[in-house]
């Protein structure tokens, strides 16, 4: 087949970007940029863009470079070059077909891991300048249709999942039903005012792995932690519009999770096991609402899991025998700095732990953080591509003895998953919390 034929038969589409590319003009783009860096942007984006001396030491940090054979493009400092440099250099004058590019880049080649910036000798922060890129596409109204479908759910019923105010509590129910077959005292507190904790999950969780929440539950029980979740919207954690660009929204829907736990009366929320949502309460939704930390103390579920194990709240069973590795989420390690209470976890729950290298902050990224996943199928094998380097980190995992994949983050989970089939590697691949259910004490359990 020849290289056009191919490149044809690759060709993506997208009415999301297809439709919204059909109706810009080119003033309407040099409007939008040049609004959009003139007027949400500063000293920052400037310190960003005129320090970069083009060295390239960013490539070999990122995964998308490393497993398309090095190819330039692919580089960090290569997608600013292809998208804001050319913005900036040209004043904000170029193409709706230049657009489309910068869409493909930003959304689908990069996962704002931000593991080049550790490799950057100025500490160039390119996850920050591809944010950007993401925000001036979603004014111009040429978003993946996917993601951007997830964005419209949040904006109608603040859950990514079109979950219904009726579905929620029901689902609460339905889970505190079914564990109270195993413990039958349990119960999962609903608008408990003055809790010492509000428990929150992503909606995947209630629309897919109810079984999450089930889970949690008994460990909050066994635990004898004092602790609610609300009955209202509110409850959902996730936050696509971050990754949109889409900043108003993001500022909606994290004001909605606070407000609801002020009205409760919490102590302190605790989140399931998500990276991207940890990091819209530390990095960015936070910010765009002018809080430096948010106004009710948050901690993820590894921090949470920490806590109770090293309190002796928890109590193991029998640890978990088949050797794991864990992967680190760029959102809660290189991001949230967890990598050491998460290894804490690990080692107090499971008999073996195989490192992957590298590992803690320089871990690979999943390549479906960032928002990339949920740009849906037509990116799939883009993606699982793109993470070649993943693949063949977690073979020598294998290797090593590792049969077991823990993944404290959703979308790691789905991105992991589709590469261990994807390359065939033959790995389990749970969440701690699944392995922490399954290796503690239950002391009011009925056996059997």
């Amino acid at each position: 087949m020849s290289e056009p034929a191919k490149k044809e038969q690759e060709k993506v589409v997208d009415q999301g970007i297809d439709v919204g590319i059909a109706r810009l003009t080119e003033d309407k783009i040099k409007h939008t940029i040049n609004s959009v860096i003139k007027v949400e942007t500063g000293a920052r984006l400037k310190a960003y863009v005129e320090t970069c001396i083009h060295c390239g030491l960013c490539s070999e940090a990122c995964h998308y470079y490393l497993s398309q054979g090095n190819d330039p493009k692919f580089s960090p400092v290569g997608k600013v070059k292809q998208t804001m440099w050319e913005m900036l250099k040209k004043k904000g004058k170029v193409s709706p077909e230049f657009m489309r590019r910068a869409v493909e880049i930003a959304h689908t080649e990069c996962n704002l891991c931000k593991r080049c910036a550790q490799y950057c000798p100025f500490g160039i922060d390119i996850a920050y300048i591809m944010t950007v890129v993401r925000r001036i596409i979603h004014k111009l109204g040429i978003t993946p249709l996917y993601i951007q479908d997830t964005a419209h759910s949040h904006s109608v019923t603040m859950n990514q999942m079109w979950v219904k105010d009726d579905e929620w509590p029901d689902t609460l129910q339905w889970q505190e039903e079914e564990a109270q077959a195993e413990i039958p005292t349990l119960r999962i507190p609903l608008e408990k005012e003055g809790a010492d904790i509000m428990y929150s999950v992503i909606a995947p969780e209630p629309k897919f792995q109810a079984q999450l929440i089930y889970q949690a539950a008994v460990i909050m029980d066994v635990a004898g932690v004092n602790w609610t979740m609300p009955a209202t919207p509110g409850w959902d954690n996730s936050d696509m519009a971050m990754f949109t660009g889409d900043n108003e929204l993001m500022g909606r829907l994290k004001r909605s999770h606070f407000e609801t736990a002020a009205r409760l009366k919490v102590k302190k929320i605790v989140m399931g096991e998500c990276g991207h949502a940890f990091r819209s309460v530390y990095d960015m939704g936070n910010r765009w609402l002018g809080w430096k930390m948010p106004p009710i103390p948050i901690v993820h579920a590894i921090e949470f899991y920490y806590e109770l194990l090293k309190a002796g709240k928890i109590k193991i069973a029998k640890k978990y025998a088949t050797p794991v590795t864990l992967h680190d989420p760029c959102n809660v390690v290189r991001g949230g700095g967890l990598e050491e209470k998460a290894r804490y976890v690990a080692h107090a729950i499971c008999e073996e732990v195989i490192e992957m290298h590298p590992n803690r902050e320089h871990n690979y990224c999943c390549c479906a953080g960032g928002g990339v996943i949920n740009c849906g199928p037509p990116y799939k094998m883009k993606r699982i591509k793109g993470n070649k380097v993943k693949a063949d980190q977690l073979f020598r995992a294998k290797t090593d003895g590792a049969e077991t994949l823990i993944t404290p983050c959703h979308n790691c989970h789905s991105g992991l998953h589709d590469i261990v089939t994807h390359y065939e590697i033959g790995m389990d691949i749970k969440f701690f919390g699944d392995i922490i259910y399954e290796a503690m004490e239950k002391p009011g359990a009925i056996d059997g």
